[in-house]
């Protein structure tokens, strides 16, 4: 006998970040049989990532919730836990900080990422598991699945893709969704 379902698809559980050949600041995101373009850190994907060194963590981080600036755009449905970015919200990335990795409330003086950003990057801005649940001093931090710059402009050392692109995907992410970058 075969199980009913209710016609939605489930959610998949990795999506995979690979290097795009020729260009080490660019990425393929691979999900549920598509190939979206991404934008990467500007020294490319390491396995010893460090704190400023501009690179993208080679690893397997789980989602575990996402920011959306809805002053600007509108979310497609999705599983995955949201929370409306506000003015005064930060992420610190002072590495000596105790709230190093952690997001913080304006006014704090060291060092930090604005989360209402002004470019658009982190209007949809997915936080994944780097550094972050087991925490080390200088491992990176910010390390997130965002929007990215026109041009596909390196990042930091997130994955950064387009607004159509998010959209497409962000319907099957939920905490725990692994991005899988190789």
């Amino acid at each position: 006998m075969r199980k009913k379902t209710s016609g939605k698809r489930p959610a998949k559980s990795i999506i995979t970040v690979r290097p795009a050949p020729r260009d080490r600041k660019r990425a393929l995101v691979c999900f549920d049989g598509r190939v979206e373009q991404a934008a990467i850190g500007r020294s490319g994907i390491t396995s010893l990532k460090r704190e400023g060194d501009g690179a993208t963590p080679r690893a397997a981080m789980k989602l575990i919730c996402g920011y959306v600036r809805r002053d600007r755009l509108s979310l497609p449905p999705t599983p995955l836990p949201t929370r409306t970015t506000r003015k005064g919200m930060l992420w610190c990335d002072a590495s000596g900080h105790a709230q190093y990795n952690r997001p913080v409330t304006a006014p704090f003086a060291p060092s930090h990422e604005e989360m209402m950003r002004e470019d658009g990057l982190y209007d949809i801005c997915l936080v994944m598991d780097w550094n972050l649940m087991a925490r080390r001093r200088n491992a990176g931090s910010a390390i997130f699945f965002h929007l990215i710059r026109p041009g596909y402009e390196p990042t930091q050392g997130c994955v950064a893709v387009s607004l159509s692109a998010m959209s497409r995907l962000i319907p099957h992410m939920r905490r725990g969704t692994v991005i899988q970058v190789l």
